[in-house]
């Protein structure tokens, strides 16, 4: 059994690029190409988004990895209409096998700080590896033993949006009416976007008392 905390991993990107791509196919619109300049998309993209014309961002997309707990992703693929998502299989991965290290990995839940609950919830966890590994050696199968594995199982997930549809699942899951692990993830990937795209993402608000010490480490993909 290992206990991780949850990690988010950004597929390398630039910016202010992204932003005029956008600028350039929403020119489109008004034939105004020539009006470009190197700074002309920060008022375009300002005034698209106040007016509610967001289709155009529709135009770029940018990919993350996730290390998190089957009850976030859960909660995530609810988001389909530009959104796609790839993840581990609990039906297909056996996690009695080497490559797995033979154990069970789970996302701590650092948002349990009754000392007392924690305690049952690790016990609890303790023993589904150990029952989920009784079964594997008995030879059942991975979706046999999948029937135990409780939300806290972590798995890897690859989610790509279009730009527009990033701000809209940002702008859902990032207030302090969501489930915790949610916020570990996507403030941290919030507060980037914020960083690299503001005139798209600066106005998305957050839940600012969220501990910084639970935000899930942010990674670049190499």
């Amino acid at each position: 059994m290992k206990l991780l905390d949850p990690v988010i991993e950004v597929e390398k990107y630039d910016g202010i690029q992204i932003m005029k791509n956008i600028e350039r196919a929403c020119r489109t619109c008004y034939r105004s190409e020539d009006k470009i300049t190197d700074t002309s998309y920060q008022n375009l993209l300002k005034n698209c988004i106040n007016r509610g014309h967001e289709s155009v961002l529709e135009h770029e997309k940018i990919t993350v990895r996730m290390l998190c707990s089957i009850n976030t992703y859960k909660d995530l693929t609810r988001h389909r209409a530009g959104a796609s998502f790839s993840i581990e299989s609990t039906r297909y991965c056996n996690y009695s096998k080497d490559k797995f290290d033979n154990n069970i990995k789970f996302i701590n839940p650092v948002y349990i700080t009754d000392p007392n609950n924690y305690a049952c919830w690790l016990e609890c966890m303790k023993n589904i590896e150990t029952f989920y590994m009784v079964m594997a050696n008995n030879k059942a199968t991975p979706d046999q033993c999948r029937t135990m594995l409780p939300h806290s199982v972590a798995a890897e997930v690859c989610m790509t949006c279009n730009i527009r549809e990033w701000k809209h699942v940002l702008e859902l899951r990032c207030s302090n009416k969501v489930h915790p692990e949610i916020r570990q993830l996507l403030i941290p990937l919030l507060l980037k976007f914020k960083e690299d795209m503001p005139e798209i993402f600066d106005t998305i608000p957050y839940d600012e008392d969220f501990p910084k010490e639970w935000y899930a480490e942010i990674k670049i993909m190499k």
